[in-house]
């Protein structure tokens, strides 16, 4: 077995592992920046009205002009239309739904922008905190701060991966952000850290062990050792995750698909993002030290 692990060396390739990366992050993060995200409602405040009615678009959009509303977005599935605005009084919508011939109202929510605006802070808030508490309790547990950080750079570039990917989504085809879409990225965040602090565990225990051993062989044997364990346990989530996007429904579509983006770029960065990491601050450290 021994034997076997001395052949494995996946980090070898240390570097390459970063342009892969890159190759994901840099198209969505100048996305980010030059279009942002596509927030719903929920950020923004508006109106969503959900109808069951046999109509059509052009319809639709003709009666809210007759009632002076502005229609963000409009789509359907079968009979069920959904339609955004920005906030409408009962009037507005009223006026609006008596041009509409046999709506059969199933919803009708209103979020005013001052909720959307405290939602933001709340979220970047909890973004900050939970970074700030996982940085020093790796460094606590692990005895170096370099652990600490390198998980929370392996976090960062899974919240890159998934802010990019729904930036170039929003621009490209309109896909929205909510709050359900905040859920998931907190959730992947813990996700990704978990994954990553498994690895890093099974570094210190070869450490102890074979402390004699070049710092590239002892994280060489423990991503070896932790590889099948975490794509295992990932694929079990990604059958799980796949299924609820083929066969649920589009309210929680795309809620999905973040956890699915989520989860294979934390799978990925747990071993080939955050060990990296480690071999280039200690490659680093010595050339400092020389």
């Amino acid at each position: 077995m021994d034997k076997q692990l001395k052949i494995l060396k996946p980090m070898k390739y240390w570097w390459l592992y970063f342009i892969i990366s890159l190759t994901v992050i840099i198209p969505g993060t100048f996305s980010l920046l030059k279009w942002g995200l596509k927030p719903s409602i929920d950020f923004t405040g508006g109106t969503t009205i959900v109808w069951k009615v046999q109509s059509d678009e052009n319809s639709l959009r003709h009666a809210a002009k007759e009632s002076d509303i502005e229609i963000r977005s409009i789509h359907s599935k079968e009979d069920i239309w959904t339609i955004s605005t920005p906030p409408l009084t009962k009037d507005n919508y009223q006026s609006y739904k008596s041009l509409v011939v046999g709506a059969e109202e199933l919803s009708f929510d209103t979020v005013g922008p001052a909720l959307g605006g405290e939602l933001i802070k709340k979220t970047i808030s909890a973004i900050f905190l939970a970074a700030t508490l996982i940085l020093f309790y790796v460094a606590y547990r692990f005895k170096n701060i370099k652990f600490g950080v390198s998980a929370i750079l392996a976090m960062l570039h899974d919240s890159l991966v998934l802010l990019g990917i729904f930036s170039l989504l929003g621009h490209f085809l309109g896909i929205e952000v909510d709050t359900l879409f905040v859920t998931a990225l907190l959730t992947i965040l813990s996700f990704s850290v978990h994954d990553t602090i498994v690895v890093y565990d099974r570094i210190r225990e070869l450490k102890k062990k074979h402390g004699y051993l070049e710092f590239d062989d002892i994280v060489n044997r423990a991503v070896v050792e932790t590889m099948g364990r975490s794509i295992n346990n990932s694929l079990t989530i990604i059958f799980m995750l796949l299924a609820m996007y083929l066969l649920g429904g589009d309210t929680t579509k795309w809620f999905i698909f973040a956890l699915l983006i989520g989860t294979v770029s934390g799978t990925y960065s747990s071993t080939f993002t955050a060990a990296p990491i480690l071999i280039a601050w200690d490659k680093l450290s010595h050339r400092i030290k020389k």
